[in-house]
């Protein structure tokens, strides 16, 4: 018999599973489809994956699909792909839909935070939900139209067309950096602020001006630009520039935000920190690619898209999904310090 006729060797099923992990196959069932939790122990699960990975036993995703009347495949729309913070979303989001057998679609929103478009001819043949990070609910019409069940990350908790929510505590995130600025002794602030019009960036606002209110003593301008390093510095080298008292601190959005400050303040001779302290929200690498590095709010991005797989898991399950906030945590580090005379 020539190497062209040799015989393929069969595909590994669950039975050689649960034969070499000693289990039934419901038992390997259950654990390769992830609703093992409370049925089965942790050992045995971990067995049984052991096992599987062993004797190198891939599930047929397409049986499954077909009996499941599912195709095991979910959309992730972002309002875009040149920002880290979403690409960060997805591998959390992926790398937890691996581990189910399911697969996530990418999609960037044409429009932004506008009008999501059905990527598909059809969505509802094609997936069976969809992840939908830092929009509104109404902008995915035309896909939560096909009677998908919808996850939205970072949105309004309070829209109860989704079948689930996943947010963190952005308000926690932002009163930690007024805080901290309150604490170095700052009470002139500018709040460069974001021109999108999203829940997220609405939040961050009012927490502002709650802790700001709170101190009693404490100013705050706000101006608002677009999402870009050069948008931002020139409407921060234009409040910097204006008459009046300057702020000794610029409270951003974002980091993308805090670069454009942080350029503003070179171009105008204002030194970082010593002159005006500048902070940023996300921790995106471009946090410590700054010098000095961005004082910012860490976002546990990764976390945020596993939180949704979960959350879409679970509601096609038929079980709840998890509620509780992602704790966010203040990262101080050179671009902020007391203002001058403090010292």
């Amino acid at each position: 018999m020539t190497s062209a006729q040799q015989p393929v060797p069969a595909r590994p099923t669950s039975r050689d599973v649960a034969r070499a992990a000693g289990v039934s196959q419901a038992t390997v069932s259950l654990v390769l489809g992830g609703k093992w939790p409370g049925r089965v122990s942790e050992t045995t699960a971990q067995r049984v994956r052991d096992a599987a990975a062993e004797i190198g036993y891939r599930p047929n995703l397409a049986a499954r699909s077909l009996r499941l009347g599912r195709t095991r495949t979910a959309l992730l729309v972002v309002p875009a792909l040149t920002n880290e913070f979403f690409a960060r979303v997805y591998a959390g989001a992926a790398e937890l839909a691996a581990e189910h057998g399911f697969g996530v679609v990418l999609y960037p929103s044409i429009d932004g935070t506008g009008p999501a478009r059905d990527p598909f001819a059809s969505a509802r043949a094609a997936l069976d939900g969809v992840i939908a990070s830092s929009m509104a609910a109404d902008a995915l019409g035309a896909l939560h139209g096909a009677d998908l069940p919808l996850v939205m990350l970072d949105s309004d908790p309070s829209d109860t067309g989704p079948a689930a929510h996943v947010n963190l505590d952005i308000a926690d995130g932002m009163r930690q950096v007024t805080d901290h600025l309150l604490g170095l002794g700052h009470r002139r602030f500018l709040h460069l602020a974001s021109a999108v019009d999203t829940w997220t960036f609405a939040v961050r606002a009012g927490a502002l001006h709650d802790a700001l209110g709170e101190a009693g003593d404490a100013t705050v301008r706000t101006v608002r630009a677009p999402l870009d390093v050069r948008a931002g510095r020139e409407v921060a080298e234009q409040a910097l520039s204006a008459l009046g008292e300057r702020p000794t601190a610029i409270i951003c959005d974002d980091d993308i935000l805090a670069a454009g400050a942080c350029k503003a303040a070179r171009r105008l001779g204002l030194r970082v920190p010593d002159e005006l302290s500048v902070t940023g929200f996300d921790d995106l690498a471009l946090a410590t690619a700054l010098e000095p590095e961005l004082t910012t709010v860490r976002l546990p991005a990764e976390r945020v898209g596993e939180r949704g797989m979960e959350a879409l898991l679970a509601v096609l399950d038929g079980r709840p999904a998890e509620r509780d906030g992602l704790p966010v945590r203040l990262v101080v580090r050179g671009s902020t310090a007391p203002p001058p005379g403090r010292a």
